[in-house]
């Protein structure tokens, strides 16, 4: 996904939308909307929620719904995200502004909600053209991440809506048993090291920080920049968005960053590997260590939140294998995430034995 703003691609087969229903829910929802016929195209990246540019002669939205088929319980609840987008938007300018949102199936065939279009570059596996990568510019990408993350663990929870979804208490407890129980639950092909990656999990849980706002997924694909790269102007993605544990938001940043000496299947699972594998990107060591001197935050567990993290990205995976497997989708993208899946298990057994 590299380009101006994010890349749309015609709606692909069986993601359609009825664009005279939601025509007629746009007229009837947003104020001063142009007169003119809705055009609608999809964002092609991405493996969760389904995204569509949504455009009116000349005005410009965003719709987010869930993924076709069954969907595993509380995931890609767009209710959620849209109340996340409520209470962050005035407080964190990086996070779109949301305007409507829709329990009525009967519009695209699920909930949805209609947000903002932000304007920018988003970079993942190359660089747009015109803009020509370097050592200055790789760091510079890495400091706004890293300062980004910063700043959203920075925010005052208890002074916002998000106060109503803390429950910090036992957070990283019940993330490893419900992540392990999501795994049985949509498990297909036996992977023996899972057994070990469970109980060394369960046995090895830190006591966590204070809690803060976690994005929680949190990868340079959900970013967006100014076009001289001098800041971060948009970050996307919210449906996992809590309160909890920073250093797990940490960790599964951490899981995305890619480095060039990386095992292939970790550099290339979700197809060519990203721009963090070049030169001037920081490496994971000083992501972490950024991170460390901006937040005041002690990192020394952060090989649990990493091997957990890698567990969590599995079992995603896993979750969309199994809806391929079941026939609940037919991207070809999801047929080799079986293997990805094994390798991310695999990898993350390996470095919680790393310590």
């Amino acid at each position: 996904m590299a380009g101006r703003t994010r890349d749309t691609i015609p709606v692909r087969s069986g993601e359609e939308l009825n664009s005279v229903l939601l025509q007629q829910f746009l007229e009837e929802h947003i104020k001063g909307l142009p007169d003119g016929e809705l055009k609608i195209r999809q964002f092609g990246a991405g493996h969760s929620n389904l995204t569509y540019a949504l455009s009116i002669n000349g005005w410009q939205a965003v719709l987010r719904r869930p993924p076709l088929g069954p969907v595993a319980p509380k995931a890609h609840d767009v209710e959620r995200e849209f109340k996340i987008l409520s209470a962050l938007n005035p407080v964190f300018p990086a996070a779109p502004k949301p305007y409507v949102f829709s329990q009525d199936s009967a519009i695209v065939g699920s909930p949805f909600f209609i947000m903002e279009r932000r304007y920018g570059l988003v970079i993942d596996t190359e660089f747009p053209k015109g803009t020509e990568p370097s050592e200055e510019l790789g760091r510079k990408i890495s400091e706004l991440m890293v300062d980004t993350l910063v700043k959203l663990h920075a925010i005052d929870y208890t002074q916002t809506a998000l106060a109503d979804l803390a429950k910090p208490e036992g957070f990283m407890e019940r993330q490893v048993n419900g992540w392990i129980g999501r795994y049985d639950r949509s498990k297909t092909d036996d992977i023996p090291e899972v057994a070990d990656l469970s109980a060394w999990m369960l046995g090895n849980i830190p006591k966590s920080p204070e809690p803060t706002i976690i994005h929680y997924d949190f990868k340079l694909n959900n970013a967006m920049f100014a076009d001289d790269f001098s800041e971060l102007t948009g970050l996307f993605d919210w449906e996992m968005t809590t309160v909890g544990d920073p250093l797990a938001d940490l960790g599964a940043a951490m899981s995305y960053w890619i480095e060039a000496d990386d095992p292939e299947l970790l550099k290339t699972g979700f197809g060519k590997a990203p721009v963090t594998v070049g030169k001037g990107f920081y490496s994971r060591k000083e992501f972490i260590a950024r991170y460390a001197e901006k937040s005041g935050r002690d990192v020394s567990n952060i090989h649990f939140y990493l091997t957990f993290a890698y567990f969590k990205l599995a079992v995603i995976c896993q979750q969309i294998y199994y809806r391929y497997k079941k026939g609940q989708t037919s991207d070809p993208r999801f047929a080799h995430f079986g293997g990805f899946v094994k390798s991310l298990i695999q990898h993350a057994l390996a470095t919680a034995k790393k310590t």
